[in-house]
C-alpha cells in the first residue's frame, strides 16, 4: 500500500484516514527551502514518489506524521524521514529537525546548548532534545474565547496569560485566517478531539511543564521540574504581596509538619483516590494543583473560576488541552475539600454539582455553621436547628467591659493556615499575636529567679519525654492514668538521683501539672497516659498564638449570614430510616454521652463506646474590670503572669492571669479555674468566686493597693443545658481513634461534627470548624 504512495497521494490518503497530523509551524521560508521546493517542482512524478514511515510509538495511530518544528530547511515536513520522534498523539518531529539542533555543525546547536544549560542550572531532570522540542518548539494552543473552539498559534508570539484570555478565532496569532467568512465557523483540528480521549495521556512521552506559573513565587526551594513547572521559565520570585504570611499552602523542603500544608510535589492519599489516572506519573496534576492553590492564596477574598485559571496554563503543545480539560475537576475537588473558595464567602451561583438536596444540621456552634456554609455555597438546601437563642455555641463573646472578651473559646493555638486567620483575610478583622513572655511569680508576689524556672521547666519536660517513652510498647489494655504515670516517675527520678525537691521547686512542679489539667480540662488521674498527646502525631497549625480582637464571634457572624437558622429550637430525637434529608449532628460530646438526643436505629455499640471512651472535659473564667491597672509595673507589657500555687490542693485555682489589653487601653483581667480547682469553687455564688479571685491578686501585689473590680462575671459551662463541658480528652483506657469512630456516618444519612470528632485538631474551635468542612464534603459525595 505505501509502495506506490507518492508526497501528494500521501496528503490525500492521510486526510481521508484520518490519522494524518495537520497544522504544523508555519511555512519555511528560508532560501534553502525555497530552493528545494523548486527543485521538487523540477522533478518528474516518478522522481517525487517518496515512501512514507509511520511512528514507530507502538500505540501510536499516525500513519502520516508531520513534523511541527519545520526547523531545518531538510524537514520532511509530512514526507518521509529515517525516523519520527513522538512527543504525543499528533505531536511528532523528523530526523532532519533532530539533526538540526542536536549536532554540533548545525545552526541550531547553540540555541539547543543554551536552553540545556538553563535547564539544567535550575531543574534535575534530564536536558534531553524531545524536553527541548516540548518545553521550546512544540506550538502553542488558544481557546477561543468566543466559540471555544482550540486554534493551534503560529510560531510568534509566545502564549501569554493576556494572550490566552483575549484569543479568538482568525486571530493574527494563531495559523489561518478566514477572510470574507466567520472564522468561529473553520472546522476544530481533528486532533482536539482525541485528547480527551482516555488513553491519550497514556501516549504522552513528557509530563506537561509550565511556563510562568503562579505557584513560582511558592515553590523556589524545589526543583521547577519537580512540581510541575519548567526549568527554564520558573524565575525565582518573592513571595507576591497579595499573599498573606498567614496562608501558607505548600510545605517547604526545610520544614517539618504543618497543619493544612500539601506537599507540592506528591500526591496525597485522597487525591489518588479521586484522581487515579495521574498515580503513574503525577506531574499534570501537581502543575494545576500547585497552579490553583497558589491562585487563591494571592486572592481569597472571591470565588476562583475555570475561567480565571486557565489562560495562566502556559504550556507548549496539544497538552494544555488536556490540561485545561483537567482544571475543572481539580478546582472542584479542591473546593469540596475546603482548600479553595471556602471561609466566609458568599457566593452567587452554586460552586459544586450535587446529588445530595436537603440537609438538617443540628447545631450552630463553629462547625454546624461552617457545614451550613460550605453545603450552601455548594447548591443544598440547608436548614439549622440551635437549641439556644444565639449562634456560636461554646463561642461566646462578651463586649460590656469595654474590650471583647471570651467566655469560651478565644486564642487561635497557630494562626499559620488557620481557617479563621483566612477569614481574618477575607472579612478584614483585625488579629494580635500573643507573646510567649509570662511573668512567674509566687504566691506572695516575690518574683523567680530565671535558672530555677528553667530547671523545673526541664524536668517536667523531662516527665513527658518519659511517659512517652513509656508508651511506646503498651498495648491500650495497659494504659493508667497520666497523673498516676507522672507521680511514678517523678518518684523513681528522685530516688535514682538521689535529689530532692525544695518547697519552692515542689510549688513549681505543681504549676506545671496545673497548665496540663487546663490543657486536657480535666483532673490527670481521669487522662489516659496513653492517649493524651495523640493528636501530636499529626501536624499541627504553625506560627504565633493570635487573638481576634473582636472574638471568635466575629467571623462566625459572617459565616452565619444568609443561613436559614431556627434558634430555640432543641432536637430530641433523629430517625434514619429513611433517606429523604441528610442530618449533620454537631452537639457537644456530653449531649450525647447523656442521650439528650436519641437515635433510631440506636447508635451502633462501636460508636457508643467510642463516645464513652472521651472525657467531657471543663474550665470556667473570670473576668474582672478594675478602674486601674495595677499589675503593669511588674507586668511590664507581657501578655499573662503567673503564680505558682501555695499548696497542691489549689493548682488550677487562678494560677494564670490574661491581660486582655496589654497597651494598656483597658483594665481587664481574665483567668481560670481547672482540674481539682472546680470542686473548691462547685457550690460558691459569682461573688465568692471572685472573693477568692481577688485574695490571689491581692497577695500577688501586697505592695499595690488592689482595689475592687468594677464588673466582673463568672461562667457556668458544667451547668449549661446546651453544653456541660468545655472540651474533650481521651480517659484512661482510651485512645485517640475514638475520635475518628464517633466522626463516622451512618449510612450515609447521619454524620457528626465537633471537635470531639476531630482527631487532629480536637479541644479547639478551630478543629470544631474543620470537622464542619470534613462533613460537608463527605455530604456532598453522598
Amino acid at each position: 500500500m505505501l509502495s506506490d504512495s507518492g508526497r501528494s497521494r500521501g496528503r490525500k490518503r492521510a486526510a481521508a484516514a484520518g490519522v494524518t497530523e495537520c497544522g504544523g509551524r508555519a511555512q519555511n521560508n528560508a532560501p534553502g527551502a525555497q530552493r528545494r521546493r523548486g527543485e521538487d517542482a523540477a522533478e518528474d512524478d516518478d522522481q517525487s514518489e517518496k515512501k512514507f514511515r509511520r511512528c514507530e510509538k507502538s500505540g501510536c495511530p499516525a500513519t502520516y506524521p508531520v513534523c511541527f518544528a519545520s526547523a531545518s530547511d531538510r524537514c520532511a515536513s509530512n514526507g518521509y524521514t529515517s525516523r519520527w520522534y513522538h512527543l504525543s498523539c499528533g505531536e511528532h518531529f523528523c530526523n532532519e529537525c533532530f539533526d538540526h539542533f542536536y549536532r554540533s555543525h548545525k545552526e541550531g546547536f547553540e540555541i539547543f546548548s543554551n536552553w540545556k544549560k538553563l535547564w539544567s542550572s535550575n531543574g534535575k531532570s534530564e536536558p534531553s532534545l524531545k524536553a527541548f522540542m516540548a518545553d521550546q518548539q512544540l506550538p502553542y494552543w488558544g481557546q477561543c474565547s468566543l466559540c471555544g473552539k482550540w486554534r493551534q498559534l503560529g510560531a510568534e508570539p509566545a502564549l501569554t496569560t493576556m494572550l490566552a484570555s483575549n484569543f479568538r478565532c482568525g486571530s493574527r496569532s494563531h495559523g489561518f485566517t478566514a477572510e470574507g467568512a466567520d472564522a468561529c465557523a473553520q472546522p476544530e483540528d481533528v486532533r482536539v478531539a482525541a485528547v480527551g480521549n482516555g488513553w491519550w495521556l497514556s501516549m504522552l512521552v513528557l509530563p506537561p511543564l509550565l511556563k510562568n506559573s503562579p505557584a513560582c513565587a511558592f515553590l523556589s526551594s524545589y526543583y521547577p521540574d519537580c512540581v510541575g513547572m519548567s526549568p527554564s521559565a520558573s524565575p525565582r520570585q518573592d513571595r507576591p504581596d497579595a499573599a498573606s504570611a498567614l496562608l501558607q499552602p505548600f510545605y517547604q523542603t526545610s520544614e517539618d509538619g504543618k497543619a493544612l500544608c500539601v506537599r507540592p510535589d506528591m500526591m496525597e492519599l485522597d487525591e489518588l483516590y479521586e484522581f487515579p489516572e495521574f498515580s503513574r506519573d503525577p506531574t499534570l496534576y501537581l502543575a494545576l494543583r500547585n497552579l490553583i492553590l497558589s491562585t487563591w492564596t494571592q486572592c481569597v477574598t472571591g470565588v476562583l473560576s475555570v475561567q480565571q485559571c486557565a489562560p495562566l496554563v502556559l504550556v507548549r503543545g496539544l497538552v494544555r488541552i488536556r490540561c485545561v480539560q483537567v482544571l475543572e475537576p481539580v478546582l472542584l475537588f479542591l473546593t469540596r475539600k475546603g482548600l479553595i473558595n471556602t471561609g466566609a464567602l458568599r457566593v452567587e451561583r452554586p460552586l459544586l454539582k450535587t446529588r445530595t438536596q436537603k440537609v438538617l444540621v443540628i447545631g450552630a456552634g463553629a462547625a454546624g455553621l461552617a457545614a451550613a456554609r460550605q453545603l450552601q455555597n455548594f447548591g443544598l438546601e440547608v436548614l439549622v436547628l440551635e437549641a439556644r437563642d444565639r449562634i456560636g455555641g461554646r463561642v461566646c463573646d462578651d463586649a460590656s467591659m469595654g474590650v471583647t472578651v471570651a467566655r469560651g473559646a478565644q486564642i487561635l493555638n497557630g494562626c499559620v493556615n488557620n481557617p479563621f486567620s483566612l477569614m481574618s483575610e477575607q472579612l478584614h478583622l483585625p488579629m494580635r499575636s500573643l507573646s510567649e513572655r509570662c511573668r512567674l511569680m509566687q504566691a506572695d508576689g516575690q518574683t523567680l529567679e530565671p535558672s530555677l524556672e528553667q530547671r523545673m521547666d526541664f524536668h517536667f519536660n523531662a516527665l513527658l519525654d518519659a511517659v512517652s517513652d513509656w508508651r511506646k510498647d503498651k498495648p491500650q489494655s495497659q494504659d493508667t492514668s497520666l497523673g498516676e504515670k507522672l507521680s511514678q516517675l517523678c518518684q523513681l527520678f528522685l530516688r535514682e538521683s538521689g535529689l530532692q525537691f525544695s518547697e519552692l521547686e515542689e510549688k513549681l512542679l505543681q504549676f506545671h501539672l496545673s497548665n496540663l489539667e487546663y490543657n486536657c480540662g480535666s483532673t490527670l488521674d481521669q487522662v489516659s497516659a496513653r492517649s493524651w498527646d495523640h493528636n501530636e502525631c499529626f501536624a499541627q497549625f504553625a506560627g504565633d498564638h493570635m487573638l481576634l480582637t473582636g472574638g471568635l464571634s466575629s467571623a462566625l457572624d459572617k459565616l452565619a449570614e444568609g443561613l436559614d437558622i431556627r434558634l430555640s429550637t432543641p432536637v430530641e430525637h433523629v430517625d434514619y430510616s429513611g433517606d429523604s434529608v441528610k442530618v449533620l449532628v454537631s452537639v457537644p460530646l456530653s449531649l450525647l454521652q447523656k442521650n439528650l438526643i436519641t437515635f433510631s436505629p440506636t447508635l451502633p455499640e462501636r460508636k457508643l463506646k467510642a463516645l464513652m471512651s472521651l472525657g467531657a472535659g471543663v474550665i470556667e473564667k473570670v473576668a474582672l474590670r478594675f478602674p486601674s491597672r495595677f499589675w503593669d509595673g511588674k507586668v511590664q507589657g507581657s501578655d499573662f503572669f503567673a503564680c505558682a500555687p501555695p499548696c497542691a490542693e489549689q493548682k488550677g485555682l487562678f494560677s494564670v492571669f490574661q491581660d486582655m489589653s496589654p497597651q494598656g487601653e483597658q483594665c481587664v483581667l481574665v483567668s481560670g479555674v481547672s482540674g481539682e480547682a472546680l470542686a473548691l469553687m462547685k457550690d460558691l455564688q459569682d461573688h465568692q468566686v471572685v472573693e477568692h479571685c481577688m485574695k490571689v491578686l491581692r497577695e500577688l501585689f501586697p505592695e499595690q493597693d488592689v482595689p475592687e473590680p468594677l464588673q466582673f462575671w463568672v461562667t457556668h459551662w458544667s451547668q449549661d443545658p446546651w453544653a456541660q463541658m468545655s472540651y474533650s480528652f481521651v480517659k484512661t483506657g482510651g485512645s485517640g481513634e475514638a475520635y475518628d469512630i464517633i466522626a463516622e456516618d451512618l449510612r450515609g444519612r447521619v454524620f457528626f461534627a465537633g471537635e470531639a470528632t476531630n482527631r487532629h485538631f480536637p479541644q479547639t474551635v478551630t478543629g470544631a470548624y474543620l470537622s464542619g468542612v470534613r462533613e460537608a464534603s463527605k455530604i456532598t459525595g453522598c
